[in-house]
């Protein structure tokens, strides 16, 4: 992998490596863009198989994260980090070392909780520096409010695909019932959906059977089952050359990031085949929202609404991409694009908070 290259195809602003002998810490902190502000995005703890799959990741996640920002309509830009290792193996004083390279930073990235990390983890974090969000004191856990979200942008996908307003009788395939797949079976579940679920955690499949009547499917066969929706909402490049000619449903629309391994290529193909495609960083921005109202003083009501709203952004991307006869993944880019072109023409963004953690770059 030639580093220098990738960030440029990406248009990365900077890739940060922390290590620390002591406590065994390998992470990686990307910011992307931070055009509309600070960079913000959650970290994950993952055992990648090698050190290029987690700069891949990290590099692909910070870059949904500025279009996620800009297309939901916040003052944000795009970032993400990875430590890698074995969950674990986590400990006080790694998540203390990670605060102190976080803090380093001054401002320019902010992170928040990611898979396999929780609430508990980014608290130890917050020790050794204010740029945390998603922490007890202030919105907690983003995943209800992801879940409400991407909830909100099945029923749109419906709507547009199937012409119906709501969700009794369906199928719907949830890949991954972690937090946000298992608190996205208990909406559906309200909404008489016919559920189906697959999880490398068995117990967590058998909470989904226990709690919401689900079936229980196979990680490798689950989305070829014949539905209504199939939802990802475990890890990305799901949809690729092997998996998407084996769908067997008119509707992708779930939580997971990066689900397209090829942007470009594979949200081709599902047009082709007539599978209607919501792009992953619309529909999960709510666990976004969350951690951005905390900011700026946290607001139940208003965060629960602004998830709500994930319905209209993708009918608008939906409606778009059927007129120019484009990907909905692409319609969805130039509605982001745009808006930071716009703002790049502005010598000094207005933010609207009050907040010391705020990050006004030089434009």
């Amino acid at each position: 992998m030639t580093i220098f290259s990738n960030l440029t195809s990406m248009e990365h602003e900077q890739l940060v490596f922390c290590h620390d002998k002591s406590t065994g810490l390998k992470a990686i902190i990307a910011i992307h863009d931070t055009t509309l502000g600070p960079a913000l995005g959650g970290c994950r703890m993952w055992n990648y198989e090698t050190e290029e799959d987690a700069i891949q990741d990290v590099l692909r996640l910070s870059r949904g994260m500025t279009y996620k920002a800009a297309i939901t309509g916040l003052n944000l830009g795009g970032g993400k980090s990875v430590i890698i290792g074995d969950p674990s193996m986590k400990s006080e004083a790694l998540f203390k070392v990670f605060g102190r390279f976080i803090d380093s930073l001054n401002g320019r990235y902010i992170t928040a909780e990611d898979v396999n990390m929780r609430v508990e983890d980014m608290e130890q974090v917050a020790t050794e520096t204010p740029y945390v969000s998603g922490v007890s004191s202030g919105s907690g856990d983003p995943s209800p409010i992801t879940a409400l979200g991407v909830y909100h942008g099945i029923r749109a996908s419906v709507a547009h695909r199937l012409g119906k307003n709501d969700l009794k009788g369906l199928k719907i395939a949830v890949q991954g019932v972690g937090n946000v797949g298992t608190y996205l079976c208990e909406l559906l579940h309200k909404d008489g959906v016919e559920l189906f679920v697959a999880d490398i955690n068995n117990d967590r499949v058998a909470n989904a059977k226990d709690k919401y009547g689900a079936k229980s499917a196979s990680l490798d066969s689950i989305h070829k089952l014949d539905l209504d929706v199939f939802a990802p909402c475990a890890l990305g490049a799901i949809l690729n050359d092997k998996t998407i000619p084996e769908l067997n449903t008119p509707i992708v629309a779930g939580g997971a990031n990066n689900q397209l391994l090829h942007e470009e290529a594979h949200s081709k193909m599902l047009q082709e085949l007539g599978i209607l495609y919501a792009p992953d960083y619309v529909i999960n921005a709510g666990g976004l929202v969350n951690v951005y109202q905390e900011l700026k003083g946290y607001d139940e009501v208003g965060v629960r609404h602004q998830a709500e709203k994930i319905y209209h952004t993708l009918t608008s991307i939906y409606k778009e991409a059927a007129a120019s006869g484009t990907t909905t993944i692409l319609a969805s880019n130039k509605i982001a694009e745009k808006r930071l072109e716009q703002a790049r023409s502005i010598k000094v963004l207005g933010n609207g908070l009050d907040n010391q953690l705020w990050y006004k770059p030089n434009n």
